[in-house]
Formats: structure tokens, C-alpha cells, sequence
């Protein structure tokens, strides 16, 4: 029996994130998307992930969801059985991004939520490339149907996350970290910083894709997701 794997979103986000992910491997184990909707702390959020996860199971997750998986490898790292980092950061948030935040919380909660995605987040999302604006069309739906309220909260989780670079000191399991090599919004570097503090860890850079190369380059993102999934 292989191990069911979770898949974690990134920041307004849903399971479409990952449809390329869910098509490839859903025929050969569970998969199951944990939302990161309901809690405005990370490590309330790890632990709903671990409420409803399999007692055991493969964890990955882009982004925030990157961050959420890391605080749930920390609350229970005997039932992650292999990890997968995609574009994230293990860093706590810097105190100038987590400022930022609060004019965007404004304009959210004053009805601007698209504004807010159009202007200040897609732009940073992905690189240059044939498919661009139909993922960015998708990247605006995940968030209108996710809505303001959960804007609001995974941003009050992101500005008071934990730094985890501890807790990727202790990892033993297979680990994959992975980003596209383009990703101005979690850079190649903090995923060099993650490889040094997990020795054993593949690190993957993936060509021609920004933050999201699941949608990006899914045939290389699924390449490397099946290597770690039989290490």
C-alpha cells in the first residue's frame, strides 16, 4: 500500500493548484488538499491538517502551504513519512512584508480583494510564458471563491509564523525541495538556505516557471514529485 499524500495550497489557493498533481497520482494512492482557511495562526492550521490527515502519509506543500507543512512535520514528525517543499520560505516573515501586509488587509476588507490580487500578488506569481494568463485567471478565481475572510486570515497566519529552520534540522524522512527557477516571491536561495539545513534533501529547480510550477511545468513538477514519491 503507498502512502496517501496531502498536498497543502499556497495563500488563496485551492485544490486547482494542484489539479495537474491530483490527475498524475490520484490513480496510484489518496490524495487529499487540506484547506488553509479556517485559523489565522499556522500552527492552528497544522493542526487541522493533522485532525483530518491519515495517520500516516507524504506531505507537500507550495507556499504557505509550504510553511503550514514545516509546522506540521513539527507537531508530528512520526506520521509525515516523506516531505516535499515547494516555493516556500522557513523563515519567520520579515517585519517590512509583515507591515505590508496591513494595507492590503484594508483594502480587502473594504471590498478591494480583487484589486488587491490583480495589483500586488499576481504580479509577482509567475514567469513569462504561453500559459501565463490563463494561470492567472485561475490564480484570481481560487481567490474570489475563497473570499476576503480567508484573505485576511492567512495573512495574520504568514506575519506571525515561525521560523522553522530548527525543525528542518531534524528532518530524517526523503524530502524534496523544489522551486521554480524564476520565483522572485521565494527566491532560489531560501531553497538552497532549506537543502543545506536538510543534507539528504533532492533540490530541484525547475526552467521556465515563477512561484507556480505545479501549473507552470507540470510534466517537470510531476517528474520530480514521482522520484520523491519511490525514494
Amino acid at each position: 500500500m503507498k502512502d496517501p499524500l496531502v498536498l497543502l495550497p499556497g495563500m488563496m489557493c485551492d485544490a486547482r493548484l494542484f489539479g495537474p498533481q491530483i490527475d498524475a497520482f490520484s490513480h496510484e494512492r489518496g490524495v487529499m488538499v487540506a484547506p488553509q482557511n479556517d485559523h489565522d495562526t499556522v500552527q492552528a492550521l497544522a493542526t487541522d491538517v493533522l485532525a483530518h490527515a491519515p495517520p500516516k502519509f507524504a506531505l507537500a506543500g507550495l507556499s504557505m502551504g509550504g510553511i503550514v507543512a514545516m509546522e506540521v512535520f513539527r507537531q508530528a514528525p512520526d506520521r509525515v513519512t516523506r516531505l516535499a517543499l515547494l516555493d516556500t520560505n522557513p523563515k519567520a516573515e520579515a517585519p517590512a512584508v509583515a507591515a505590508n501586509r496591513e494595507p492590503q488587509i484594508a483594502k480587502v476588507r473594504d471590498g478591494q480583494l480583487r484589486a488587491v490580487m490583480r495589483d500586488e500578488m499576481k504580479p509577482n506569481y509567475l514567469t513569462d510564458g504561453p500559459n501565463k494568463g490563463r494561470i492567472l485567471d485561475l490564480c484570481m478565481a481560487m481567490a474570489e471563491t475563497l473570499g476576503p475572510d480567508v484573505f485576511v486570515r492567512q495573512s495574520r497566519a504568514l506575519q506571525t509564523r515561525p521560523d522553522q529552520q530548527q525543525t528542518l534540522r531534524a528532518v530524517k524522512v526523503p524530502t524534496l525541495i523544489l522551486c521554480g527557477e524564476d520565483d522572485s516571491l521565494c527566491p532560489l536561495h531560501r531553497h538552497e538556505l532549506m537543502h543545506v539545513l536538510i543534507p539528504h534533501s533532492t533540490l530541484t529547480v525547475i526552467r521556465n516557471a515563477g512561484h507556480l510550477p505545479t501549473l507552470e511545468q507540470p510534466d517537470t513538477t510531476n517528474e520530480a514529485l514521482a522520484k520523491w514519491l519511490t525514494q
